[in-house]
């Protein structure tokens, strides 16, 4: 089988891990990046968008990484235990076999990350370097021994609002800028590091209760996805991508973050390197559906009391992002003392596109929200009054152009798919009063909604080439196009869609089931470089195939999809099928939601 070629090297050293080689660990509130090797080279303490602790990810091990390696390795494999975000790594050397357990324990209101490493097979060497390094890399801490509450000796590391405190069976000593040790395990024998982050402020908190949290922690996570019930062809994928939409999900503020990570590039080596560690409404909103459809209410009644606190206040002002808590100002700068993955530069925190208008937002929200209505999830007077509020609001906004899904930085244009999803904010408004009884003027929303409709058939669709179009006057496509079939504008089989999807694939398509989102060369979106296929974009190919009768398409579209899974089954962004890498931020939850939405239709469509 043809290999993975190694991400490009920029010269300053060798390459770095492949993205597909890391698995992700979360806890509910933020998540941690692991490698192959046992490096966890990403790490944001207390919150998904704080700043990182651990940042080799975007730079090298002296900007933070905490190393727990078997040396001398023949052989690695790795699987998560169950349906949980428990890691366990198996280490083959010439001389024995270690295991090492990685876990982020659930629900105790802690910032924990803890590791165990267990000789199962004669004699292993292991090899421990803890390197912190607080505000992404550039600050080094004041690292010092104390003691805990019950006088056992930890390692504590303090700068600004920040500390870490590391404690276990034996502790690393100071060499150089790191802490680092090196010891040998024999059959038996098991060495259990644990890491809290606490406000420096505090005081150092007690070891935790309990003597078996990634027992625990398995449990729990396997609990929550035992909900979903869900048995079909593509089971594992399906509850794996479950897993990582619930992973990205603050349960504290019911926010939804678009991924665990910032600045994996989509071309590797250039500039297309986006902050995703914030709630998009799109993107939150079609998780939310993905949820819903296997039964998950409560993050569905989570997450609408995070969207009413984060836009409340004038419609005009709503946002297409926001942070995990609902904060709206989420700037846009560089960090200039990181070379970037693979030399890719500039690594970005915060995300300009909040202040874009994207005029598909409220279509995907009003979507979702109509979707938990159809659950049985109640509807709030306060939650309705939004909505009525931000429907009139679409009213006076959805004839402007705008940047559209793609958040292009180009021109603002008429976008085919953003009026499409004005349409569908406008027909869920409507079937709320006509299904749900639900109070609002009706008469105008029908009205709104015939005229998009008549708009988008005047000037979005192109008779010539027999395709609906990207924006009005192009006469190319792009892969939000896909989305026509899954929203009810027309009927999945209308022709017009049928030869949509098909124009669509003849442009796109660079790889059987692989489809760029957009052609860089037709699309201003103001940047250098290449696209990769985008896979999101190949589950709304399985979904549209399914949806127009194409079950053995669907099934050949949706087999590559989860044939790209990593062997852990997590999904970036991107995928480069020249390198057979993934590409982009990781784990992508628009990616793992399509698989899940994509397997939904698949299956109606099966057993209908």
């Amino acid at each position: 089988m043809t290999q993975p070629t190694p991400p490009p090297t920029t010269g300053a050293g060798p390459a770095p891990t492949p993205i597909g080689d890391y698995a992700v660990l979360g806890d509910g509130r933020t998540a941690a990046l692991v490698s192959r090797a046992g490096s966890v080279d990403w790490l944001c303490p207390s919150r998904f968008d704080s700043p990182a602790c651990f940042a080799a990810l975007l730079g090298r091990p002296e900007h933070g990484r905490w190393l727990l390696a078997v040396e001398d390795a023949t052989r690695v494999t790795r699987r998560y235990l169950g349906d949980s975000f428990v890691l366990e790594t198996t280490v083959e050397t010439p001389t024995g076999t270690a295991v090492l357990l990685d876990a982020m324990p659930l629900g105790d209101d802690r910032c924990d990350l803890v590791r165990r490493v267990t000789a199962t097979r004669g004699t292993v060497r292991v090899r421990h370097e803890w390197v912190v390094r607080f505000g992404y890399g550039r600050v080094e801490p004041w690292v010092h021994r104390v003691r805990d509450p019950d006088g056992v000796e930890v390692i504590r590391a303090v700068a600004g609002p920040d500390s870490v405190v590391l404690r276990g069976d034996r502790l690393p000593r100071p060499h150089g800028r790191a802490h680092t040790d090196a010891f040998t395990l024999d059959e038996g024998g098991s060495v259990e590091l644990a890491q809290t982050w606490v406000p420096s402020w505090q005081p150092v908190p007690r070891a935790p209760r309990g003597a078996h949290r990634i027992e625990a922690t398995e449990e729990r996570w396997g609990r929550w996805a035992r909900a979903s019930r869900y048995t079909g062809t593509y089971r594992d994928a399906v509850v794996r991508s479950l897993l990582v939409l619930r992973l990205l999900t603050d349960e504290q503020t019911g926010g939804i973050v678009a991924a665990a990570t910032t600045s994996l590039p989509e071309d590797p080596g250039g500039e297309r390197n986006w902050d995703y560690r914030y709630c998009w409404l799109r993107d939150a909103a079609m998780t939310l559906e993905a949820l819903l459809e296997h039964g998950y209410r409560d993050e569905a009644q989570a997450w609408r009391q995070w969207l009413l606190r984060a836009v409340a206040g004038d419609p005009a002002d709503i946002q297409i992002m926001y942070g995990v808590d609902g904060s709206r100002d989420l700037p846009e700068r560089t960090l200039d003392h990181l070379p970037g993955y693979a030399g890719s530069r500039p690594v970005r925190v915060g995300n300009a596109a909040v202040g874009q208008v994207q005029n598909d937002v409220l279509g995907e929200v009003m979507a979702a929200l109509h979707l938990a209505r159809a659950a049985g999830v109640a509807e709030g007077a306060d939650s309705w009054s939004l909505q009525r509020h931000l429907v009139d609001h679409l009213c006076r906004t959805w004839r402007s152009p705008d940047s559209g899904i793609w958040e292009v930085r180009g021109e603002p244009r008429h976008f085919t798919h953003s009026k499409v999803m004005a349409w569908v904010a406008f027909d869920r408004a409507v079937r709320a009063v006509e299904e749900h009884g639900l109070p609002g003027p009706v008469e105008r929303w029908r009205a709104e909604r015939d005229a998009v409709h008549a708009d988008v058939l005047a000037h979005g669709w192109d008779a010539d080439r027999g395709t609906f179009v990207q924006h009005y006057g192009a006469t190319h496509t792009d892969a939000s196009l896909l989305q026509l079939v899954l929203v009810g504008f027309l009927p999945a089989d209308d022709p017009r869609l049928v030869s949509t999807v098909a124009a669509v694939r003849a442009e796109l398509e660079v790889a059987p089931g692989l489809l760029l989102r957009y052609r860089t060369d037709r699309t201003d979106d103001g940047l250098r470089g290449t696209e990769h296929p985008f896979l999101a974009c190949t589950g709304w190919l399985a979904d549209a195939l399914a949806r127009q009768g194409d079950v053995a398409g669907s099934t050949q579209v949706l087999d590559v999809l989860t044939g790209l899974a990593t062997d852990v089954g997590l999904l970036a962004e991107e995928y480069d099928p020249t390198t057979r890498q993934m590409v982009g931020n990781l784990p992508q939850a628009l990616s793992h939601l399509a698989l899940v939405r994509a397997v939904q239709s698949h299956d109606a469509a099966t057993d209908g």
